[in-house]
Formats: structure tokens, C-alpha cells, sequence
């Protein structure tokens, strides 16, 4: 089974400030300009909408009115619920090296950004929870990591020392990946409090 990795720039605390602002003007918006991608995705999950989970528009009023939520299993529509939000107030980042990925590409990825001495960040963090606001529920997919402003700084300034200096050889497909990574950080460092969101699902 393969995943796919999704990478958004964003200022995480705006975004993040609209979890539980019951801002309606902003479901209003979604509703008109994107109601296509809710139903679309709706007829992805109709089963589990079926069994019990909210819709996508139910999930997204959730978050953004912080609540009610319903528990267990189906609390991963939150998760896409926040997604939604960075997918709205980011800007999407090239992730051809990342979509699709099977196993464990994204610490094959960490190895070689360590091998390059690139070690204030971590593309495996995306695969993990700590993106998603403690808030919100969530359950298995979609998994989520973020990376700060001051990481991506550190870590540009990372890469830049490490162009300086003799590179190590490495798998071309992770060479890639690593300027892809790269392409992420120079974007971020030159945004004042712009960190990256990253989705694994």
C-alpha cells in the first residue's frame, strides 16, 4: 500500500487560530468556492459516512467551531478537516518525491538529510501527530507534522553550509528528494514566521 505526502507553507499560528474561531464567513466561503472537493470526498468516504461519520462540511464546522466531535474511529474526518484549513491558507509545495512513497521512504529521506548534516528537521515528523492541534480529535489518517519558522531557518542555514562543503554520495532518488526538501526551506526561511505543514495519508 502506498501514502502520499502532502507539504503546505503557511504561518501555522493564523492557521492554527482558526480552530475554534467560528468564523461562519469562512464556511460560507468554503461551502460556495469548494463544494465540489466536499462532495467529491464525501463519495470517497460514503461508506464510513454512512456508518457514522460527519461529512466533510459536519467535520470542518467542527473544528472551526471547536466542537462537538464525535470520538473513535471516524474522528479522522477531522484531521482532513484541519488539512482543508492548510490547504486554504498555505500555499502547496512540489511533492513530486513523495507521491506517491511506500514503506519507510521518509526515513530513507531523513538518512540522507543526515548524511548532509541537515539535522533541524525531519520528514519522518510528518508521519507522526504533532501537526494536528491538540484540540481536534483524530484517528490514524491522516497523520500530520510541522515544522516551525526557526527550523526552517536552522535548517536552511544547514543546507547552505552544506553546499560549501563536500557532498556524500547518495541515491538519486534521495538526492531529489533532498532538493525538494531544500526548495521547501529556502520558500519558508524567506517568509517571517512561515513554517511547513506536512499530511501523510
Amino acid at each position: 500500500m502506498s501514502s502520499s505526502l502532502s507539504v503546505y507553507m503557511l504561518d501555522p499560528k493564523a492557521t492554527r487560530s482558526l480552530v475554534g474561531s467560528r468564523d461562519e464567513q469562512l464556511l460560507q466561503a468554503i461551502r460556495d468556492n469548494f463544494g465540489d472537493d466536499l462532495e467529491s470526498d464525501d463519495s470517497w468516504f460514503s461508506s464510513e459516512i454512512a456508518n457514522g461519520a460527519p461529512t466533510s462540511y459536519e467535520a470542518l464546522h467542527a473544528v472551526v467551531h471547536g466542537g462537538p466531535f464525535r470520538e473513535g474511529q471516524y474522528a479522522f474526518q477531522y484531521g482532513y478537516a484541519y488539512k482543508r484549513l492548510c490547504s486554504l491558507t498555505g500555499s502547496f509545495l512540489d511533492n513530486s518525491s513523495f507521491c506517491p512513497f511506500r514503506g519507510d521512504w521518509l526515513e530513507a529521506v531523513d538518512e540522507g538529510l543526515r548524511a548532509l548534516r541537515i539535522t533541524a528537521i525531519s520528514v519522518a515528523e510528518f508521519g507522526y501527530y504533532n501537526g494536528i492541534p491538540a484540540s481536534i480529535p483524530h484517528y490514524d489518517l491522516p497523520r500530520c507534522g510541522e515544522w516551525t519558522h526557526e527550523q526552517c531557518l536552522e535548517a536552511h542555514e544547514q543546507f547552505e553550509q552544506t553546499e560549501k562543503d563536500t557532498a556524500p554520495q547518495l541515491e538519486p532518488a534521495v538526492v531529489e528528494a533532498v532538493r525538494d526538501v531544500a526548495g521547501w526551506l529556502r520558500h519558508a526561511a524567506a517568509r517571517p514566521g512561515f513554517g511547513i505543514v506536512g499530511f501523510v495519508s
